[in-house]
């Protein structure tokens, strides 16, 4: 498998975008999220999002560079390192992550709103080093002008 640059490219701006959108929501703690449905439902779906779209560029990135894709969401992080798109710092740091979006999609137990409202500035601080990272990675490669974007990615 050839890695698709553009299609990491779109992933990264899909990311960036529900980064934004989590910062038009403003202050979110947990009584926040008890009281305001729309709020919590809208900062459960954007953690989701962002743990699938960092999955899915783990996934492509590795089996591109290394020929074999990750068994879980958990892994997936830890392999995007081997494959030189993260640290390995960034990676543990935001592998737990695919912990909490299984919590929230599939509702395994009562979801804690606390611990959503903790995790969610570490999540917009690490998804946004995530993008940069990846981006700097593609740029590392040459991949970016492969794409025919002629615009460096926005970190």
């Amino acid at each position: 498998m050839k890695l698709d640059p553009a299609v990491v490219q779109e992933r990264l701006r899909l990311m960036r975008d529900l980064l934004d959108d989590m910062d038009g929501i403003g202050e979110v703690d947990a009584s926040r999220l008890e009281t305001d449905r729309i709020v919590r439902h809208a900062v459960e779906r954007i953690i989701t999002q962002l743990v699938d779209l960092a999955v899915s560029v783990n996934s492509h990135i590795s089996a591109a560079v290394a020929g074999e894709a990750p068994a879980t969401y958990r892994d997936s992080f830890s392999a995007a390192a081997k494959a030189g798109a993260i640290s390995p710092e960034l990676a543990a740091g935001l592998s737990p992550s695919a912990g909490l979006r299984n919590i929230l999609t599939h509702e395994y137990a009562t979801i804690n709103v606390g611990l959503v409202a903790r995790a969610v500035p570490e999540a917009v601080a690490g998804f946004r080093e995530y993008i940069a990272q990846v981006a700097r990675f593609l740029l590392g490669r040459g991949d970016q002008a492969d794409s025919g974007n002629s615009e460096p990615p926005h970190a």
